[in-house]
Parts: C-alpha cells; structure tokens; sequence
C-alpha cells in the first residue's frame, strides 16, 4: 500500500511541477528536466507515468481544469456570484490564464476533452432550464450567455497591463465587485 501511496505521491508532483514548468514556458518552452528536479523525481518517471512531455501536459491540464471546476461550481440561481467565485479562483491562481493561453497558443485544434465537453453540457442544461422556467434571461441563447459570464469572469486576469495601469483598480474585492455587477446587468431583461 505504501508504494501505491508513493506513487501517487510522485505523480502528483510531477503534475504540480509540470503545471509551474508549463505555465512558464509554454509547451514548446518547458523542460523535462526542470520538471523532474522541481518535483525530486527523474525523467524515467515522467515518462513512467505519463509516456512523453504532451501526455504529461494532458495530464496537468485535465487536473488543473478539474480543480477549477471543483472550486467553482455553478450555481444557476446566481450566476453574477458564480462568475464573481471564479475571478477569484483565477485572481489567486495566475498560473490558469497562462496555462489557457499556452494552450490555446499551442494546441488550439486539439478536440476538446470529453470531461470539458460534459461538464460544460451539464452547465448548458442547466442554463437552458433556468431560461425555459424564466428565471434566467433567455436575451442570449445559453451556450452565448455561458460564453459572456466566463470571458467577464476572467476580465481582469486577460486584460493588457497597460490597460490595466489605466483603469487602476488593484483592489480584488472591487474587481469582483464589478464582475458581479457586469453579470447582474447582463442578465437582465432590459438594459
């Protein structure tokens, strides 16, 4: 048991480190080695584990999704906090946009990963009955409105630094604040 447990154990920092290493350097950019040395593993294990660098990058991108969508469940009867929740999950973890930017850079016409397309199809149903019942705005059709709640949601996290120096408000709780707002005012009927 104890094996399985280390095992474990070093998968989960190969992970972790790759998501540091990626997040950095890109797919192209990162470094078995680096990822190795920062996880106290060895490159045999990487390739154990996970067969090659792309696998490995697979991996790391279906556990951060999946931490993303469990520390950000969607909560249809109020979508301004769910998209508020998760400004502050990408607030606290810079390393999500550049992740989704290297992945979009790098691999953008890889088909999407059949955990995403559940998940994301859940999120739509539940969308979808929300507006059929009336208690979501039906303005946007619900893959539309899904769409516009995540790109606000991750407002701060994508925009231009200069843009951010002009705009100026550093402060979390105001930002979130505004993406609650911006949602709120998106959904309703007549704006």
């Amino acid at each position: 048991m104890k094996a399985l447990r280390d095992a474990e154990a070093t998968r989960r920092r190969l992970i972790d480190a790759a998501r540091v290493e990626f997040a950095e350097h890109g797919i192209a950019g990162a470094r078995v080695d680096r990822i190795a040395a920062d996880a106290q593993a060895n490159k045999a294990q990487i390739y154990h584990y996970f067969g090659n660098k792309d696998r490995l990058f697979d991996a790391m991108w279906q556990s951060t999704a999946r931490q993303i969508l469990e520390a950000t469940p969607l909560d249809v009867d109020d979508l301004p906090g769910f998209a508020a929740r998760l400004a502050e999950t990408y607030a606290g973890r810079p390393e999500i946009m550049r992740l989704i930017t290297w992945k979009r850079l790098e691999r953008g016409d890889d088909p999407p990963e059949e955990f995403a397309l559940e998940r994301n199809s859940a999120i739509l149903n539940c969308i979808a009955k929300a507006q059929a019942h009336g208690t979501v705005s039906g303005h946007f059709p619900a893959p539309v409105l899904l769409s516009l709640i995540l790109t606000v949601a991750s407002l701060w996290e994508t925009m231009s630094p200069n843009v951010l120096a002009v705009v100026d408000i550093p402060d979390d709780a105001k930002r979130r604040e505004i993406i609650r707002d911006a949602v709120e005012r998106l959904l309703a009927e007549h704006v």
